[in-house]
């Protein structure tokens, strides 16, 4: 193959959970520049809507918009029925969709925030990954994508069920390549700091002062920064890669 075609994703059906924004909005778009039709998940229908018209416009590809409360058993298997009756196979899946709530104090942390943050960063990961995989790997392959943080193998005292979480996609990525090999490929993204619609609350000037300097680049990353990565793994060019931890974090 050239090294067009190793990229090509022609004929392929990705599903991106928490695609409608961030990161995911990231890679929504470069899939279907690719040539992949993409089914786009997340909690808010109208701006998974918003985004899968702006694929068809740009590049006419089939898209589906589905509205999803990640964090909920029933509602993933619905997805799954769903995506599956409206393009027949998926061969791309990323469980992109996260979230890590702030708390005043870890001995304030109740159990509705630890198992919220548990079901969508743990457990929708694993049951998506459960169910597509099982199809995947009884017909014609394909490749899970996980993305989990930094917060996983280096969490701040804020960020403790989060990277905990994460720390658990970790494991489900090697678990799972094992699992689904050889027909199925799992590997895991794992973002630094991005300057994603989240960052907006970040304080700036303290993230330049005291987070920045420690990045061997010196500065957060672009949204469209964490594209080669995805691209990369959707696509035959790491047919030979799984169950691998792929950093995507300025060096830090």
């Amino acid at each position: 193959m050239g090294a067009a075609e190793l990229f090509d994703l022609s004929g392929k059906t990705a599903l991106v959970t928490g695609g409608s924004r961030g990161l995911g909005r990231e890679m929504v778009l470069a899939f279907a520049e690719a040539g992949a039709d993409v089914a786009i998940v997340s909690r808010k229908l109208e701006n998974c809507e918003e985004l899968a018209k702006e694929v068809e416009q740009r590049f006419g590809r089939k898209t589906l918009a589905v509205g999803c409360h990640v964090g909920k058993w029933d509602e993933l298997d619905a997805l799954v029925e769903t995506a599956y009756g409206h393009f027949g196979s998926i061969d791309i899946l990323v469980n992109n969709a996260g979230m890590s709530p702030l708390y005043e104090s870890l001995d304030g942390v109740s159990e509705a925030l630890w198992d919220k943050v548990q079901d969508v960063n743990l457990k929708a990961p694993f049951r998506l990954s459960a169910a597509i995989g099982t199809r995947m790997k009884a017909g014609n392959g394909g490749s899970i994508i996980n993305v989990s943080s930094t917060a996983a193998t280096a969490p701040t005292p804020g960020e403790v069920p989060y990277g905990a979480a994460k720390a658990g996609v970790h494991a489900l990525t090697i678990g799972l390549a094992k699992a689904f090999g050889p027909a199925v490929r799992v590997n895991c993204i794992q973002p630094g700091p991005f300057l994603t619609d989240i960052s907006k609350a970040w304080d700036m000037k303290a993230f330049e002062r005291h987070t920045a300097p420690t990045l061997a680049l010196k500065r957060a990353g672009q949204p469209g920064e964490i594209v080669g990565a995805a691209l990369y793994l959707a696509s035959d060019a790491s047919s030979y890669t799984t169950g691998i931890i792929l950093p995507v974090e300025g060096g830090s």
